[in-house]
């Protein structure tokens, strides 16, 4: 008499949790920055938010090469992406200078933190919007938490290269605050960078650029941040006439039946 077979246990692959793991290390990350603004070491504080926005762009990217994608490692980025970018950004802000404005600088930075919370939401609402054209998902409605982190935090990089208190002073921080919070849930189309590709020809180049912020990165890296945050407010306005250009012939071609090339040329392959 035989006996039947029991199913066996099967454990989840450790593949399938790197990307969790690089989540896990974006909130540390984070949760760090906010120890060191408490014990005002505001350089290593802002280098755990870098860490945090590497990490952050790392486990996206290895779950969908690894198809570890999951709707407990969705939450879990949420989740990350609000204390690292929403909450900590706020807290060192205020540490830092916009204690001094009183209850005005506590609404302030509250706002960014909600704004940042709302921006969120959105995305995950959306995320599986069916209504989205393919070559729409080449785009970020409003700026992106880490982006929306870093441009928040520019006056404060700005002070490690200056001698100079102006970007201190808590009327320059609050104007930062509240443009930033407006971009994070304003419904300006971004550049979201999934799907660069880069032609054989320009290969060589791209690996010298690259080799050279690494360079840069480690010989002025404040400097390098800076120029590299300013190159990404640079490209929002491209980003929206990109957008609108590719909604014009989008339009046009529908009652025709065809695709621009445009359009066939910054579709997600994915």
């Amino acid at each position: 008499m035989f006996r039947p077979r029991q199913a066996k246990l099967r454990g989840l692959s450790f593949n399938k949790m790197i990307p969790n793991m690089l989540t896990m290390l974006a909130l540390c990350a984070g949760l760090t920055s906010i120890r060191y603004g408490l014990e005002g070491r505001w350089e290593p504080a802002n280098v755990a938010l870098v860490f945090a926005a590497i990490f952050d762009a790392l486990d996206g990217r290895l779950a969908r090469m690894l198809h570890g994608t999951s709707k407990f490692g969705a939450e879990l980025d949420s989740l990350s992406d609000f204390v690292g970018f929403g909450v900590a950004p706020a807290v060192l802000l205020y540490l830092w200078t916009m204690k001094d404005a009183g209850p005005i600088g506590w609404v302030l930075v509250l706002l960014f933190s909600v704004c940042c919370a709302l921006r969120l939401a959105r995305f995950n609402t959306n995320i599986d919007e069916p209504e989205l054209p393919p070559w729409a998902k080449n785009y970020f409605t409003g700026v992106p938490a880490p982006a929306g982190a870093g441009l928040v935090m520019l006056p404060m990089i700005l002070s490690f290269q200056m001698e100079s208190d102006f970007v201190r002073e808590p009327a320059v921080v609050a104007l930062f605050i509240i443009a930033v919070a407006g971009l994070l849930i304003s419904k300006l189309p971004t550049y979201s960078f999934k799907n660069i590709r880069v032609q054989h020809r320009f290969v060589l180049l791209t690996m010298l650029i690259v080799g050279a912020i690494a360079a840069l990165s480690v010989s002025a890296p404040w400097l390098t941040l800076t120029v590299i945050l300013v190159a990404y407010i640079c490209t929002l306005p491209f980003g929206l006439r990109s957008y609108r250009r590719l909604e014009r012939e989008a339009a046009q071609l529908k009652k025709g039946g065809g695709i621009p090339a445009a359009v066939r040329d910054e579709d997600d392959t994915e």
